[in-house]
């Protein structure tokens, strides 16, 4: 039974974690029989979005990590207390959360930085060899912390995105919807999911063949 980490970044596609993106994750994982851990940074949210209109909600805050727990259906554990010997791989759904509060690249452009104890442990997962799979704005991430070692990935096929996340070192890959880059040599799968998917037929196979590939290669 491969044992995999799921690194969500609040609730909600505005502010948080993209529910479908995560659920489906979760369900392609449950699917293929592995054993999921939810983690979250125990951090307060970049803001809060009201998804009713779109708009800045003044005044409030919320926590990543309590935000998270209504995906996972009750407590997750925070990524600092996350051990890379626990784990066969790591995967990480998009949503803006993933941009705004795992990192700071939807309001920082190419000067973002990666929140540190989410920085820390892919650093660490990735020196040990293991896999890490990133989805829809995800591979922000993925393209700070890996560029430098030429990493090639993708967020689809929107090109202001990739040139900035390319500047890094890293190789965008334009990619369709359902199609996932793998870098061999760093194992390190990407997908577009909701960057493309047009609904969640489309989103569903994008992250089910991450999902298969992490765990191919887990």
């Amino acid at each position: 039974m491969k044992r995999v980490a799921v690194i969500l970044s609040g609730c909600g596609v505005f502010d948080g974690a993209e529910i479908h993106e995560s659920v489906l994750t979760l369900l392609a994982l449950d699917r293929a029989g592995a054993a999921v851990t939810i983690a979250a940074p125990d951090v307060q949210q970049h803001h809060v979005i009201n998804h009713q209109t779109g708009q800045p909600v003044p005044g409030e805050t919320r926590n990543v990590r309590v935000e998270s727990a209504r995906i996972a259906r009750g407590p997750v554990k925070t990524v600092a207390e996350l051990e890379v010997k626990d784990f066969d791989a790591v995967l990480l759904p998009g949503g803006f959360g993933a941009a705004k509060n795992l990192c700071s690249f939807a309001y920082a452009g190419k000067d973002f930085t990666i929140e540190p104890s989410v920085e820390k442990f892919l650093k660490a997962f990735h020196a040990a060899g293991k896999p890490i799979g990133f989805a829809c704005i995800a591979p922000a991430i993925c393209a700070k912390l890996f560029g430098p070692e030429g990493v090639e990935f993708t967020i689809g096929n929107d090109p202001g995105t990739a040139q900035a996340l390319s500047s890094f070192g890293g190789k965008h890959i334009a990619a369709k919807v359902d199609e996932v880059v793998h870098d061999t040599r760093k194992k390190i799968v990407t997908t577009p999911a909701y960057m493309l998917a047009q609904g969640l037929a489309e989103a569903e196979k994008s992250l089910t063949n991450l999902v298969n590939k992490i765990l191919e290669i887990a």
